[in-house]
């Protein structure tokens, strides 16, 4: 008998313990692991008018052309990562579509990878979200810096991340390595005893 491989999420062992927190900050607090999302890293010429409409079209929705700015349509959305690059986001089990869609818009001027293996998802929500982020974060999280609909690659609590602020008031979203994740709840649960 063969037995199958199961999926498992990197943070599925601290659902538990984030779902402690939420109760034990009475709502002014909440971790979440957003599993399994579809990542994709777009690397395409920004100048060139034709490029940036197919791409549009074929993900129906417009990439974000200034530093550090999120867009999104309908269920996926896009981090700028760089001046011709762009993490698109979408549920799980829409990368093939979205690779295919890309490189047909790309026609061999660009890159798509699927990258969605590397990075799993935290949501950091509630009035104490920012304030939590902050103690490992050098950049100014406060909304007149880095208000929602702005992401930034940076370092929390020394490990390479991607920090996104929801357009929902107080909740960001940092994507992590695979390989970091543990060591990066771990100090967020620690961190938010200090709050």
């Amino acid at each position: 008998m063969i037995a199958e491989a199961t999926r498992r999420s990197p943070l599925a062992d601290y659902s538990d313990r984030f779902a402690g927190l939420s109760r034990s900050s009475n709502g002014r607090l909440e971790l979440r692991e957003l599993p399994f999302l579809t990542q994709v890293n777009l690397r395409a010429d920004p100048s060139d008018p034709s490029t940036m409409q197919a791409v549009r079209e074929g993900l129906g929705l417009d990439l974000p052309l200034h530093p550090n700015t999120a867009a999104a349509a309908g269920d996926r959305s896009a981090l700028w990562l760089g001046p011709d690059e762009w993490l698109i986001l979408a549920p799980p089990g829409h990368a093939a579509a979205i690779e295919e869609a890309t490189q047909k818009a790309l026609a061999g001027s660009g890159s798509v990878v699927d990258v969605s293996a590397n990075r799993t998802a935290l949501l950091v929500k509630g009035t104490a979200a920012g304030e939590l982020l902050a103690f490992g974060c050098a950049i100014d999280l406060h909304a007149r810096a880095f208000g929602p609909g702005r992401c930034a690659q940076t370092m929390l609590a020394r490990a390479q991340v991607i920090i996104e602020h929801m357009e929902a008031g107080s909740a960001f979203v940092v994507y992590v390595r695979a390989s970091f994740a543990t060591y990066l709840a771990e100090w967020l649960l620690d961190a938010a005893g200090a709050l």
